[in-house]
């Protein structure tokens, strides 16, 4: 009878315990991306899929900002109101607005990490600037384009005019007017350097060959493209050999190190790359979530430009490939 009675007590203590383990384990992250259809997004979010599955208990989904402020700040607003997620990773659309909705889920009880770009009004920071925000997985804009730039003159020396068309997404993002500024600032100051078109590119090769083709009606003789972004150059180049241009003949610098990038400069057909490591951003964005939701200790800053993070130096050339076979990119672009 004794024995009886303690399985009587035991089995349902047994069945409560699996039951509320398997309902506590279960957590859900929300990946915002600033676009679902950009590539850069596309290879965040396998990272951000990459760190769930490796935690075995973490489902995650994916929201398409479309490269619109207003709709990803909505789209936040609406997530916290459902109740269904427990973490978010954010690809911000507008870094210094998008603040307002990040309080408002630190404030739900969401673990919230950002990706690619700090949010909040200084980009030249890591540290958060948010109260309660998890981690940033993201490097300074104006790092990237301090590097490119810098490359730019290093070229253009004894070259005078250095006739250069500036390629950016928007300048209406404060990264982009960020890099934007920078890329003005240093090329500035060099008497040879002349800039000689804009081009805003918004990510997309499409939109690049249009602007490019548009610029080259009254730009001449053309010594140098600076982009931000390897997708523009895909339909610069385009426009650049409509226009009569031996391509290989030309400074190509891009950003992202997409892989058709990295083919190009292998190939000798574009000179640099500023490097972009979208699914280890993604993935290390995650794992801080992830972790902070199990109640680790998480770093805040996650530098994204770091060698021992992205394998290779920061700026992409061919020679810096030849030192290192093994490397691979980690998005097709």
């Amino acid at each position: 009878m004794k024995n009886k009675i303690i399985k009587v007590i035991t089995l349902p203590f047994i069945i409560f315990f699996i039951s509320f383990s398997s309902f506590a384990a279960d957590l859900n992250i929300a990946f915002f991306a600033s676009s679902s259809e950009n590539g850069y997004n596309q290879a965040t979010w396998e990272g951000v899929k990459k760190a769930a599955n490796e935690a075995g208990n973490v489902n995650a989904e994916i929201f398409n900002g479309e490269f619109n402020a207003t709709l990803q700040y909505g789209q936040i607003e609406d997530i916290i109101a459902s109740g269904k997620f427990d973490g978010f990773v954010v690809v911000p659309n507008d870094t210094v607005g998008i603040a307002g909705a990040i309080e408002q889920a630190i404030d739900a009880g969401i673990k919230v990490a950002s990706s690619l770009f700090p949010i909040g009004p200084d980009l030249t920071t890591l540290e958060p600037q948010v109260d309660g925000l998890t981690a940033t997985a993201a490097g300074s804009p104006v790092y990237g384009a301090t590097l490119q730039a810098n490359e730019v003159v290093k070229y253009c020396a004894g070259k005078n005019p250095c006739n250069t068309i500036i390629m950016i997404g928007q300048k209406i993002y404060p990264f982009d007017k960020l890099r934007y500024d920078t890329f003005l600032e240093i090329l500035g100051k060099e008497s040879n350097i002349k800039i000689v078109a804009t081009v805003e590119g918004n990510y997309s090769p499409d939109v690049s060959l249009t602007g490019m083709t548009d610029a080259l009606q009254s730009a001449k003789d053309v010594h140098v493209v600076l982009s931000n972004a390897d997708q523009h150059l895909l339909g610069a180049e385009i426009a650049l050999a409509d226009a009569g241009y031996n391509v290989e003949d030309l400074y190509l610098m891009g950003g992202g190190a997409a892989e058709v990038a990295i083919e190009a400069i292998r190939a000798g057909q574009w000179d640099a790359t500023f490097i972009g490591v979208p699914l280890s951003e993604g993935y290390l964005a995650a794992k801080a979530v992830i972790a902070a939701l199990n109640g680790e200790d998480v770093d805040p800053i996650i530098d994204i430009t770091k060698p021992e993070i992205v394998g290779i130096d920061p700026i992409i050339t061919k020679e810096v490939l030849d030192a290192h076979p093994n490397w691979q990119p980690e998005w097709g672009g």
